[in-house]
């Protein structure tokens, strides 16, 4: 089956947590996720939900990635893909749609050790913009941009 895109819906909740926890821990699998679940579950559905635009690819009955992104400030918050679908079209879909959502420019913040997002952003056509905190984990981030 091929992947499609369509926007998030709430019985993808318990999907798109599973699908954080696995994206992160293999992106950096030194920071133990699991034991942020709880948190990220209410920051999903608090915070993420109610104030951003969320788009998920979807693979027959799978979800294999998503995009969380606010419209109007075109801050990217999340942006995750199943390692099982690394290096396919997943993430450049995903993020062609974070361009269509907020066309005049995309903001996000990358951990500096995630050597494999920094490089797909700067593909994807980012500028590094500055480096900065993770206000969640106190990590060392660059600052990314893109305009068209």
């Amino acid at each position: 089956m091929g992947m499609i895109l369509r926007p998030y819906r709430p019985e993808d909740f318990e999907s798109s947590v599973e699908l954080w926890m696995l994206a992160w821990q293999a992106a950096l699998p030194e920071i133990a996720f699991a034991k942020r679940l709880e948190w990220w579950r209410a920051r999903w559905q608090n915070d993420l939900v109610p104030n951003n635009e969320i788009v998920v690819a979807e693979s027959g009955d799978a979800l294999t990635g998503f995009v969380v992104i606010d419209p109007k400030t075109g801050w990217l918050d999340q942006f995750a893909v199943d390692p099982a679908h690394w290096g396919t079209d997943v993430a450049s879909a995903l993020m062609d749609e974070a361009k269509r959502i907020s066309p005049s420019f995309v903001r996000l913040d990358v951990n500096q050790v995630n050597g494999r997002a920094v490089r797909f952003y700067e593909r994807e056509g980012f500028t590094r913009t500055g480096e900065g905190v993770n206000k969640h984990s106190g990590a060392a981030t660059y600052l990314y941009e893109w305009r068209p």
